[in-house]
């Protein structure tokens, strides 16, 4: 199949985990992948194996909690690719602590990483999508964002905000064939469930319905699905990924 054959798509987060995957598939549906990380080789190495399997992909360094750094990247991509078809706001991270022991830093690099660069990616290229009249923008929340999470008030406060972001922007955008939608993964099997500690990954899978943690490419087949032709009646929706976590 070749869902997004010749669409232009640009993926935050896609050196590792679910970015990773999604940029993956993307390219398995025949899109043009612009991998963006903040890690150079994380994200030359995804756009190489990419381009290895026969797509198209093309990386770009960016740290996504420096508005700087995206303007200046997002100017490069947009020399070079002034048509965004599709855009994905994943690049995210956790500085986990209790709230009350929560440094201030922890709670504005949280905040600025996951959900202000949203905001001023999603202000680079939007622009390009309304003109062509059509466009994806999907948000990478948290089933965090949806029902919270002790420890998690940097994280979750983010991803909440997150799943403001996409409701308002939807209703803005929806008359111009613009799509804004938000997936909602629970516990997904990545780098950053990996580095739990084992029991506590062991007793989250106590408490889903499922009995597993999902797999990046549970997240990325949805994500596929909210960039195609196929979803353009749905926007301003959040769909959890999370084998039944939250319902």
């Amino acid at each position: 199949m070749n869902l997004l054959k010749e669409r232009v798509a640009l993926v935050t987060g896609a050196g590792r985990g679910i970015g990773k995957a999604i940029a993956e598939a993307f390219a398995k549906e025949g899109a043009i992948v612009l991998c963006v990380s903040r890690t150079e080789s994380n994200c030359k190495q995804v756009a190489q194996s990419i381009v290895e399997q026969g797509g198209r992909a093309e990386a770009f360094a960016m740290d996504v909690a420096d508005k700087l750094s995206i303007a200046t990247v997002c100017k490069t991509i947009l020399e070079r690719y002034p048509k965004i078809d599709i855009l994905v706001n994943n690049a995210g991270i956790t500085r986990d602590q209790l709230f009350l022991l929560m440094k201030e830093d922890d709670w504005e690099q949280v905040l600025f990483t996951n959900l202000f660069s949203a905001f001023y990616l999603t202000k680079a290229v939007a622009r390009s999508m309304v003109s062509n009249r059509w466009g994806r923008i999907i948000n990478m929340s948290s089933v965090s964002g949806v029902s919270g999470n002790a420890g998690q008030a940097n994280y979750s406060s983010a991803k909440a905000g997150l799943i403001g972001f996409t409701k308002s922007l939807a209703k803005e955008l929806a008359g111009r064939s613009v799509t804004v939608n938000a997936i909602a993964p629970g516990f997904i099997d990545t780098n950053m469930t990996q580095s739990l500690d084992a029991k506590i990954v062991e007793q989250a899978k106590t408490v889903i319905p499922m009995k597993r943690l999902g797999k990046p490419e549970d997240v990325a087949n949805l994500a596929v699905f909210l960039a195609s032709e196929q979803s353009g009646y749905i926007t301003g929706q959040v769909i959890n990924v999370d084998g039944g976590l939250v319902m």
